[in-house]
């Protein structure tokens, strides 16, 4: 198959970037800046792993009522603003020379992250990572994985102009799993900190770091 008709689509917490432990401060602080004061942080145990769900879900969870809509592009940019005041996230081993690869040899890619667009952006530049913005979905506009999924791949044929034979997803989390098999497309698990369960459900092909994987 000519890899021009395969896209890859890449989660970016914990799969290209290695944000998840600073991350998981910034949402906590940000969400009670704006006033929630019980914050469920078993993050890991959430129905989406997603900013949109984290804010909806414990907004809910504080004021028994759902969440205006408008919250989650204040919190796009709190988010930002709190990313800011750390130190700058560092890249997955190989993952910057991996993207720039793919640039170099045409290979179709974009990206499907449970984070919102204005941090994700700061993310991707702190780590020096090649981000192409047209080909990126986030949660700000879909609270479940399957939904910003969907959204990279319509995404992808717009921007390269073509339709895909192979669809492959790559990420780090079971979420990310379960998403591409409910999609029924493919799926390279990434990290230590999940390959046992994610092999447990299903994952076949599966790598530490894009050190150590040639695509």
């Amino acid at each position: 198959m000519n890899t021009s008709d395969t896209l890859y689509i890449f989660d970016i917490d914990g799969t290209l970037t290695d944000s998840i432990p600073t991350y998981l401060k910034v949402i906590t602080k940000v969400l009670a800046d704006i006033g929630l004061k019980e914050i469920d942080t078993d993050y890991d145990n959430y129905l989406h792993h997603t900013d949109r769900y984290a804010l909806e879900y414990n907004y809910e969870r504080n004021f028994g009522k759902k969440a205006p809509d408008s919250l989650r592009f204040e919190l796009d940019t709190l988010l930002e603003t709190e990313l800011k005041k750390h130190e700058p996230v560092t890249e997955i081993p190989g993952a910057r020379d991996l993207l720039l690869d793919f640039q170099k040899k045409e290979i179709p890619f974009s990206y499907g992250t449970g984070a919102f667009p204005k941090a994700t952006i700061v993310k991707m530049k702190d780590a020096h990572i090649p981000l192409i913005e047209e080909v990126l979905a986030t949660s700000i506009t879909s609270v479940s994985r399957v939904g910003f999924v969907k959204e990279a791949i319509e995404k992808s044929k717009r921007f390269y102009n073509r339709d895909f034979k192979k669809i492959i997803a790559v990420g780090d989390g079971l979420w990310d799993l379960k998403a591409a098999q409910e999609l029924n497309i493919g799926f390279l698990g990434v990290g230590l900190k999940n390959k046992e369960v994610m092999k447990q459900h299903g994952c076949t092909d599966w790598v530490e770091n894009f050190k150590s994987y040639t695509f």
